[in-house]
């Protein structure tokens, strides 16, 4: 049902339509570039679907990142927009929560569109429980996420909201936060959807 609903979004309307569009993802960018991530850094982009954060890593010399989507059609989207540096890019179709993950395979996690969709308290462990799989240990979360201010529900779905200090408990006590930041993100149709991001390192199993 999931990778239904997403991929009738992308096939129903062009992407600068879309309610999460932004032409660029400037919190996440700036965030990641706060790490002064090396070329070979492995960068894992959650929900990456047709976002331009593929296009702005790659004009600053990231060399190794994936991009996971439940939805085919965001993806292509994306490969098409890149032409041929979207060889440059491991494109992954799969749910977060279900895709085989290798052990320690990224250094940074990055995700402004899955998280706050898990409203069940058994999908996010199970997310945790990937992400802890997949990241090495000294390695970075940069998340955003819906705050308290915004709407209960994004593209008809309902959304979990958090405050900066919900959303760094959330993770828990393996993981440290770095920085935080507010952003104010208005859909293309008008609605303000802010949001909370957090930094954090991984720091290991407790």
């Amino acid at each position: 049902m999931i990778r239904e609903h997403w991929e009738g979004r992308y096939l129903s309307d062009e992407p600068e339509k879309l309610g999460w569009y932004r032409p660029r993802l400037d919190t996440s960018l700036e965030l990641i570039r706060r790490l002064s991530p090396p070329r070979e850094a492995r960068l894992l982009d959650v929900g990456g679907g047709a976002s331009t954060l593929a296009d702005d890593l790659l004009a600053e010399n990231l060399d190794s990142m994936t991009v996971l989507d439940v939805s085919p059609a965001a993806l292509a989207i994306a490969r098409a927009r890149l032409g041929p540096l979207a060889d440059r890019v491991d494109w992954r179709v799969g749910n977060v929560l279900e895709i085989d993950l290798t052990p320690n395979s990224f250094d940074i996690w990055h995700d402004r569109a899955a998280f706050h969709f898990l409203v069940e308290k058994r999908e996010r462990e199970r997310y945790l429980s990937q992400l802890t799989r997949a990241l090495e240990p000294g390695g970075h979360v940069v998340i955003g996420t819906f705050s308290l201010a915004a709407p209960a529900k994004c593209s008809g779905l309902p959304i979990q909201r958090y405050t900066l200090e919900q959303l760094v408990a959330a993770f828990g006590p393996s993981f440290r936060l770095i920085e935080s930041r507010e952003e104010a993100h208005q859909t293309p149709g008008g609605t303000d959807q802010p949001y909370v991001y957090a930094l954090l390192e991984y720091l290991s199993q407790p």
